[in-house]
């Protein structure tokens, strides 16, 4: 959960900056955004698929 954390930060971050006019600011903590959650989303589908398969009792 913390890397979603930081994702959703890193949002907030950027829509903040873009609301106050500092583009590159934002235009980096949304790629920082982007790749934080796209991490997550890949750790937790590996997780799930690893969940159903190999651990199962």
């Amino acid at each position: 959960m913390t890397i979603l954390k930081w994702a959703l930060i890193f949002f907030v971050v950027s829509i903040i900056a873009g609301i106050l006019g500092f583009t590159g600011i934002s235009a980096a903590s949304a790629d920082v955004a982007r790749f934080l959650f796209y991490v997550f989303v890949v750790i937790f589908l590996v997780l799930l698929i690893l969940g159903l398969t190999i651990f199962r009792v």
